[in-house]
């Protein structure tokens, strides 16, 4: 058996001393478009193997719920009615920033309009009018602010901390008896304690403040969720599922785009505003997604290997959560092909692959080679080439486009993923189970949340630093909070399917096994640890100005964890999809709204 993969400490569980720096190996490949094909006889052997193979294990996928051929040519959105809608989106932005930029609105109405124009997904059209606007509200409505209402108050902390800037929960004090307990008189504000309940969730470690207020506000809502109206119903249930900051952005868009037309206080402006331009970044998405297609098609991997998960759709999905924003499609291109090699390699290594063979390839990717391919089985060979290839083109792009030789960094995380991938592969071969901490250490890094990271990174950030490059390589918290949402939720959905086929190795059972808890508490466990991910990452926020990343790096890596959860909540999402997963992609990337 391969020595145990270690890997540094990221100060999160464990104490474990942090080695020295590692240099890259050498350059191995000039970087350009001539990528290495697959000769066509290889290709045949790929498919044949599966026949010559003994007693290969199968997770019996279902296969891809969607037409290829159909994606190809997925045009959903009326290019002529966009066109023709275009000067009047213009004139609507126009009239929104000229009320953000003017400060003449009251400042609750201030704060409202932020948060609708947010909910309604326009959020990433008006950055700098909306910072501009709240860094005037921090310092002229914070008075105001702690003589308001619940709902204002909540609100003014919520945008400000969202938002990035340092605000203090003490705004919630006067909400409190002289026993320290909030007042038992709030509890009828029904719009209050949603507004509470979601500022909350922006709590940092420590600010007891906002635990207290969301086990409150969590407790009340639930008892009078069933003796409200219809809607307001509708929207308590809705908070109570998973809360604002939680969910993905284009799907509560969507979902606003939707409740906001009935509400009795809509601004019709921005209602059409959102209408037209939710078609408007559907369309980018819908081309994004033929170009992601044809690559797909042209890896022939969907073809040749049967044993694994045919999810590009799935992956492209992921991808819009990550980076919505319509003029990232670089990083939903790097994202998405990143997932979809990682979902097929990840079955070589948890289904197919033998241990003997797993070692081999993970040599292969160490050595970032194309001679490597010689020492591998027919099918690796397809998979190697693949990841070479695309990867190899990935860093292409980023050395024409900004000038950094990123292959070192990239080669990097990929093996240290396919380590990881590695590990797990012999504890499972051995029957060994792992201390929770053991587990957690290395499947922050298998779960893969950190390559498709660092290849967003360098897809959307402009100015590329040293500073950044140097936090990558040695995984910046920002890269491992997500990380770890991505994998407990994960295991929180999937460790009953992965037990059926053998794969007893996940947090939950870690856990059970360690402590000799039973199942309920150790998954109450893994949700308090979600919790403390997300408290550490909300800090993040706030520190922006300090990090060595841009703003839009942060949200991709937060928005990391949201797609994480949406994914993952009510079972396996991406492994198999059932129809509210699909309905939920088909309501982002297919269907317009009317």
């Amino acid at each position: 058996m391969a020595s145990r993969l270690q890997f540094p400490n990221m100060g999160f569980y464990n104490n474990l001393p942090k080695p020295k720096d590692a240099k890259p190996p050498p350059l191995t490949l000039l970087l350009n478009r001539n990528t290495v094909s697959c000769p066509p006889q290889l290709r045949c052997l790929a498919s044949s193997e599966h026949n010559q193979e003994t007693a290969r294990r199968s997770a019996n996928y279902q296969p891809s719920s969607w037409s290829y051929n159909d994606l190809v040519d997925t045009t959903t959105n009326d290019d002529s009615k966009l066109r023709i809608q275009e000067g009047a989106r213009k004139k609507l932005e126009e009239e929104v920033r000229n009320v953000l930029d003017d400060g003449k609105l009251e400042p609750v109405a201030m704060l409202e309009l932020i948060d609708d124009i947010h909910r309604l997904g326009l959020g990433y059209k008006f950055r700098e009018s909306t910072s501009t606007s709240l860094a005037t509200l921090k310092i002229s409505a914070r008075q105001e602010a702690l003589n308001s209402s619940l709902h204002s108050c909540s609100l003014y902390f919520r945008l400000l901390r969202e938002h990035g800037f340092d605000i203090t929960p003490d705004v919630f004090e006067k909400f409190k008896d002289e026993n320290g307990k909030f007042k038992d008189s709030i509890a009828k504000d029904v719009g209050g304690l949603l507004s509470l309940y979601e500022a909350s969730f922006l709590g940092f470690e420590g600010e007891n403040i906002l635990d207290e207020a969301r086990e409150f506000t969590t407790m009340h809502l639930n008892n009078i969720k069933d003796k409200v109206d219809p809607r307001s119903a509708e929207e308590v249930n809705h908070a109570l599922e998973l809360p604002l900051h939680r969910r993905v952005e284009r799907l509560e868009a969507r979902r606003r785009i939707q409740s906001y037309s009935k509400s009795g206080e809509t601004n019709q402006a921005l209602l059409t505003l959102a209408k037209i331009d939710f078609n408007t970044v559907q369309a980018v998405y819908q081309r994004d997604l033929q170009d992601l297609t044809k690559w797909w098609k042209d890896t022939a991997l969907a073809d040749k290997l049967s044993f694994a998960r045919d999810r590009l759709m799935e992956s492209f999905f992921w991808a819009i959560g990550m980076s919505y924003d319509p003029q990232h499609s670089k990083s939903r291109e790097a994202v998405t092909k990143t997932f979809k090699l990682v979902t097929v390699l990840d079955d070589v290594y948890d289904v197919y692959g033998s241990l003997d063979e797993l070692e081999k390839f993970t040599a292969a990717a160490e050595r970032w080679d194309v001679d490597a391919i010689k020492d591998l089985p027919d099918y690796m060979k397809l998979c190697y080439l693949s990841l070479f290839n695309t990867v190899n083109d990935l860093a292409y792009d980023t050395l024409k486009d900004k000038g950094e030789n990123v292959i070192p960094i990239m080669k990097k995380v990929w093996a240290d993923l396919l380590k990881a991938f590695l590990q797990e592969a012999e504890w499972m071969n051995n029957k060994y189970t792992p201390t929770f901490d053991e587990y957690l250490n290395n499947a922050r890094f298998s779960v893969s949340g950190c390559v498709m990271l660092v290849h967003s990174y360098f897809s959307t950030t402009h100015n590329i630093t040293k500073e950044a490059i140097h936090s990558l390589e040695n995984y910046h918290d920002l890269l491992i909070l997500p990380s770890i949402v991505f994998r407990l939720a994960n295991d929180l959905s999937s460790s009953k399917a992965e037990i059926e086929r053998g794969e007893t190795v996940n947090s939950i059972t870690c856990y059970m096994n360690e402590t000799g808890l039973s199942e309920e508490q150790a998954r109450e466990h893994i949700s308090k640890l979600i919790d403390e991910s997300f408290k550490k990452m909300n800090k993040q926020l706030i520190a922006a100005s300090t990090s060595p990343f841009e703003k839009s790096f942060t949200e991709t890596a937060i928005n990391l964890a949201r797609i994480a959860l949406c994914q993952y909540q009510y079972g396996d999402a991406h492994s198999d999809p059932d129809v509210r997963a699909k309905d939920q992609i088909a309501s982002i990337i297919i269907s317009p709204v009317d």
